[in-house]
């Protein structure tokens, strides 16, 4: 990705909690806080709660490569946590694009060229 870090560290993602705006869907949490920066800070969070490592796996796989392919559509300078919920296992990759686009309209961050 290139004008994207990964988040990593476990004091930004609670700060992302805590002071960070969210909107929900029926599969994905998104927390949007801005940054200052000329880039974007993208992180996942997918538990326990989904399922075994090959479907926290593949919904990783699946939201990373769909914010891979709309990057330059996404405002920069913001930090992003996606949460999965459960419902993500049935969703396929179409659904989950929706979501993540649906989601990030919300926030005004998406559709900047």
């Amino acid at each position: 990705m290139i004008f994207t870090e990964s988040i990593r560290d476990n004091l930004r993602f609670r700060y992302l909690y805590n002071h960070g705006k969210s909107t929900h869907d029926d599969s994905l949490v998104l927390f949007v806080k801005k940054n200052n920066l000329s880039i974007n800070r993208l992180g996942i969070c997918v538990s326990k709660k989904i399922g075994n490592s090959c479907a926290r796996n593949r919904v990783t796989r699946v939201i990373k490569e769909i914010y891979r392919l709309n990057e330059k559509y996404f405002c920069r300078g913001f930090d992003m946590v996606f949460v999965a919920k459960k419902n993500i296992v049935n969703s396929d990759f179409y659904a989950i694009r929706d979501c993540i686009i649906r989601l990030s309209r919300k926030h005004n961050i998406f559709g900047a060229v």
